[in-house]
């Protein structure tokens, strides 16, 4: 185990920002004021009346509704009156909600808008978001955003606190709505109507009022403006200050029966396979059904996800499994409630556990799902039951999970899965298995005043897989049990956490993901960001320390480390700069191979990291991304460099390349890893893209290329076009030999999706 030092230079950084951060006290904050009293009363539509979706506000119950003005900066001058001037309304009728956006620009010309595909990031753009709170209690939620080229993106606040850094809390995009948004161009700005039917949402039909926010960026400027909650520790993804949308009632979700079914056809060709070319097709339907006005019921039969991006590829130098996110639609809508003590990782429930295996597709059968809100009571379900592949016999899986409400901004929670298996060819079956937890998220947005605290606690438990095996060990309950404490301070000046985690030896449940088991962790961090007055060009330093310390159970040191954020620069431009350093003891219980051929022998292992990055803002036409790292690798080096670059020559359409590079220097040998992909998309408009990559590893030595058409016929309709085609070095997999070939073709398909959606 090493003794660092490096924590007194830190120090001194600390001490030499300081006087850079004193308050400009020429500009004073507005008196701080109650989301309550921020209120904006819905204007009901007569019978007469209809608003014709244009982008333009031109119907005459837009000048009839009383639009809100009142915003206020939150960056680059916390409270200051906004440079551009905003106006929002909103109309009802039974059906539908109506926002109209009038976006006041002094420079047209300057407004950017580069996105148009759905859900794509806006960190680029110029935006419009908002939020509805349909149940009014402060922790959920669902969010929208739009763009002025008319991009449309949404998602589903997750609650409580944790996700968002001091700005706000989480939002899950992978939810998408049907809803409609068109933009218009006009000589002052940019203007919008919405149009959000009341059958996609969730609510209470009791209820009045509903919370509601908005948020604009001028991109240029790098402005953000809010209605309410503009102070830096507050922000637009906590609803708990949101402001009061009034004036509803008598709103109507239909009968509640959406009914969606799709049909896919295709060709496939595996070259290795005795019958390489199949032509895959299938039918298939989803079912969902509100049973109350917040609550969902939904059926899936045959499910297909043929439209499903691949994952990114990667190259992994750790003895540990990679997470890959989720991709698809039926896991994903109403996956917010399923976050169990998010901030510590216990992972109980993954959702690619379900349905893939080593990240090939398993035929799933059906899948039934329940979400939404009992009284105060968020829940959701899942029972999914996949069919027979190969020698891998079909299973069945269950998921439930419950949050409960506690005091203004708090919850508590409690989650159960269980997964078995049908009888492989031999007639064994085995056990099912259980995993079950407990987790509390107790969240304050007003310690000392105005600031948030977060407080997470968690234990889970999973069955043991052995039990009853001949000759396996008895494991106790803290072998089979991970649990764990943290508190957070997520702020605008300081924050930091400090949080305990303990994984058991056996803790590995059945449709969960763990990275590591079998260790005690401690872990504080603290983080300084001030922003300096009187230096145009630089809204923002940070400075970071985080230690990390971890045992097994026999309290044996496994890990040990340092990580200083040395100097991160935020300039007002969007660019950003950050050099840290890292110091880490780690200790290796037993061999492995990180390449082939070199392994890395058991012992302890001292390593230090030098590591700097530079990004440019998105803004830009041509933007970009380089990190660099060089320091210890277990008993050597290595040198890696990543680099980023996007271009986009004019909107709807962009091209981006990545490379990777890792330089490893060991006294066993030596070997380099290289990583390259290429994106682009071809954006037609918000409601036709197309989007394609190609990646390659030397790892692998596969190259892989993977396309997408999608066409949005309307909300909620969709045609999918997908081709997909992978090629091997096989000169790399056997040099030695000259009559070896190149790349050959090792798979290739296309495929056709069309879904309907038909609500009742």
């Amino acid at each position: 185990m090493s003794n660092v030092s490096a924590p007194l230079p830190l120090a001194a950084l600390f001490l030499l920002a300081a006087p850079l951060a004193a308050q400009d006290l020429s500009e004073t904050l507005p008196p701080a004021a109650s989301a309550a009293d921020f209120r904006l009363e819905a204007l009901r539509l007569d019978g007469a009346s209809e608003i014709r979706l244009d982008g333009r506000l031109s119907e005459t119950a837009w000048a009839q509704a009383t639009p809100i003005t009142e915003f206020r900066q939150q960056d680059p001058r916390e409270g200051a009156l906004p440079t551009e001037r905003t106006e929002i309304s909103v109309l009802i009728d039974q059906d539908n909600l109506y926002i109209g956006a009038m976006l006041y620009d002094s420079d047209p010309d300057g407004i950017l808008a580069f996105q148009k595909r759905r859900d794509e990031g806006l960190g680029t753009d110029d935006r419009f978001m908002w939020i509805l709170d349909t149940f009014l209690d402060g922790r959920t939620g669902y969010f929208f955003e739009i763009n002025p080229a008319g991009l449309m993106g949404d998602g589903i606040l997750t609650g409580g606190g944790g996700g968002g850094g001091f700005g706000g809390g989480g939002v899950n995009k992978s939810w998408d709505g049907i809803w409609e948004a068109q933009v218009a161009r006009v000589p002052e700005g940019w203007s919008a109507e919405i149009r959000i039917p009341f059958r996609t949402l969730n609510f209470d039909p009791t209820l009045d009022t509903w919370g509601i926010n908005f948020q604009r960026t001028v991109r240029r400027k790098n402005e953000e403006i809010l209605w309410s909650g503009h102070r830096r520790n507050e922000g637009l993804r906590r609803p708990i200050h949101a402001g009061r949308l009034t004036g509803l009632g008598g709103m109507s979700q239909g009968l509640g029966l959406e009914v969606k079914p799709y049909v896919t056809t295709g060709v496939r060709t595996v070259t290795e396979d005795l019958d390489p070319t199949t032509w895959p097709r299938d039918v298939g339907f989803d079912v969902s059904y509100s049973i109350t006005p917040g609550l969902r019921a939904a059926v899936t039969v045959n499910t297909d996800f043929a439209e499903v991006e691949s994952d990114d590829r990667r190259v992994n130098l750790t003895r540990f499994p990679q997470r890959f996110p989720e991709r698809r639609d039926f896991f994903l809508e109403g996956s917010g409630v399923y976050s169990f003590a998010s901030s510590s990782g216990p992972s109980p429930y993954f959702s690619r556990r379900i349905g893939l295996n080593e990240g090939s597709p398993v035929p799933i059968r059906y899948g039934a799902r329940l979400g939404g809100q009992v009284g105060s009571t968020e829940v959701g379900f899942l029972q999914v039951s996949t069919g027979d592949l190969g020698v891998l016999a079909g299973e069945e899986y269950t998921v439930a999970r419950v949050r409960q409400p506690l005091f203004q901004q708090s919850t508590i929670g409690a989650i159960y899965t269980r997964r078995s298996s049908g009888a492989d060819s031999t007639g064994f079956r085995p056990d099912a298995q259980h995993t079950a937890g407990v987790d509390v998220d107790l969240f304050t947005s007003r310690l000392f005043g105005d600031k948030n605290a977060q407080f997470e606690a968690f234990v889970v438990w999973n069955s043991d897989p052995d039990a009853g095996a001949p000759g396996a060990p008895a494991k106790s309950t803290g072998d089979l049990t991970a649990r764990g404490l943290r508190f957070d301070f997520p702020n605008d000046l300081w924050s930091g956490h400090l949080s305990y985690r303990e994984f058991g030896s056996a803790y590995d449940p059945a449709v969960g993901f763990v990275t590591r088991n079998g260790f005690r962790r401690v872990e504080p961090s603290l983080r300084y960001g001030p922003r300096p007055q009187g230096l145009t060009w630089l809204r923002r330093m940070q400075f970071g320390v985080t230690f990390r310390s971890m045992w097994d159970l026999e309290s044996q040191l496994l890990e040990r480390s340092w990580d200083l954020n040395l100097l991160e620069l935020q300039f007002e431009s969007g660019d950003n700069f950050e050099i840290s350093y890292g110091s880490q003891y780690e200790y290796l219980d037993e061999s492995f191979e990180v390449s082939s051929g070199i392994p890395i022998q058991a012992g302890g292992y001292d390593t230090r990291e030098l590591r700097a990055s530079v990004r440019t803002a998105g803004r830009r036409r041509v933007s970009g991304r380089v990190s660099f790292s060089d320091g210890g690798f277990w008993n050597g080096d290595r040198t890696s460099w990543d680099l980023n670059v996007t271009v986009r020559p004019n909107p709807g359409i962009s091209l981006g390349t990545g490379y990777e590079i890792n330089d490893v220097r060991l006294p066993q040998g030596a070997f380099r890893t290289n990583l390259t992909n290429i994106q682009g998309a071809w954006d037609i408009s918000p409601w036709a893209s197309v989007t394609g990559n190609v990646q390659y590893d030397d790892v692998s030595e596969l190259v892989g290329l993977f396309t997408k058409f999608r066409w949005i016929l309307s909300p909620g309709n969709d045609l999918f076009l997908v081709y997909t085609h992978n090629w091997v070095d096989y000169r790399a997999l056997d040099a030695l030999d000259p009559r070896t070939p190149g790349f050959q073709t090792v798979s290739r398909g296309a495929t056709l999706k069309a879904n309907y959606t038909y609500r009742f």
